[in-house]
C-alpha cells in the first residue's frame, strides 16, 4: 500500500525524533496495511537524501512511442539495442 504524503511525514518524525525503525512503526501503527518493505525503502530514502519526495529524474524511464509502435525518439533504435544486450 503506497505511504500518503501526511503519513510520510510522519513517519519521518518519528524516524529522526525517536529513532523508530520500520519494525517498531508497523507495530505502532498496525491499521495502516504497510508493508516492511515499503516502510524500509521509505526510511533509506530518508536517510540518503534527508526527503520524503522522490528526486526529479529518479522514477523508472518510460519510452515514447509513436503511432507505428516504435520508439519515436531514438527512430526504431531501441529494440535494435535490446537485442544486442
Amino acid at each position: 500500500m503506497k505511504v500518503s504524503q501526511k503519513l510520510a511525514i510522519l513517519i519521518k518524525n518519528l524516524y529522526l525524533s525517536k529513532q523508530y525503525g520500520a519494525r517498531r512503526l508497523l507495530s505502532e501503527l498496525p491499521n495502516k496495511g504497510w508493508k516492511l518493505g515499503s516502510i524500509d525503502s521509505l526510511l533509506k530514502r530518508i536517510c540518503k537524501t534527508g526527503t520524503i519526495l522522490l528526486l526529479p529524474g529518479s522514477s523508472r524511464q518510460r519510452l515514447a512511442r509513436g503511432s507505428g509502435g516504435t520508439c519515436a525518439q531514438s527512430g526504431g533504435q531501441a529494440k535494435k539495442a535490446l537485442i544486442i544486450l
